[in-house]
């Protein structure tokens, strides 16, 4: 009987174990590869305050590496197209960052990483007509994206 007894709590334990690691598997890749994505992008940012823009772009290569993946495995999340548009256009790669963008605007118009974010590659590649568009988008929102697009439009 205790024989039995320890069987079945050892299969217990067992199956508890399994479960919890399927868990942490294959099934929530996508959302890890956003998440080191984004974590990516942050500390890019960091990097870039502080001049030193090779790590920043390294960090923003990186993190690209797993925004495609991620929208491979789960396409179309505007917070994905957002931060895929925000590393590209800040490697310099404009159009990329911009087809990112609109795709993102497409499903959700108006998020506002987006708008801020397609806002500063207008002005960037000389369309402030178009940043001021996305500036009125983010009027109402009475956020920090408004005020940051403002603020880079006013310096234009």
């Amino acid at each position: 009987m205790k024989k039995n007894l320890l069987l079945i709590v050892i299969f217990y334990f067992v199956l508890i174990i399994s479960s919890y690691g399927a868990g942490n598997g294959a099934g929530s890749s996508s959302t890890s590869d956003y998440k080191k994505g984004e974590m990516l992008i942050k500390r890019a940012k960091k990097l870039e305050k502080k001049g030193k823009i090779e790590k920043a772009n390294k960090r923003y290569k990186k993190a690209l590496e797993y925004l495609i993946k991620s929208n491979e495995k789960k396409p179309n999340q505007p917070d994905t197209l957002n931060y895929l548009g925000f590393a590209f256009r800040k490697l310099g790669n404009f159009d990329e960052a911009e087809k990112y963008y609109l795709i993102g605007l497409n499903i959700n118009p108006d998020h506002n990483g987006i708008n801020e974010y397609l806002g500063e590659l207008y002005i960037k590649t000389n369309r402030i007509d178009l940043a001021k568009e996305r500036l009125a988008v983010l009027k109402n929102c009475k956020c920090e994206e408004y005020e940051e697009l403002k603020e880079i439009i006013e310096k234009n």
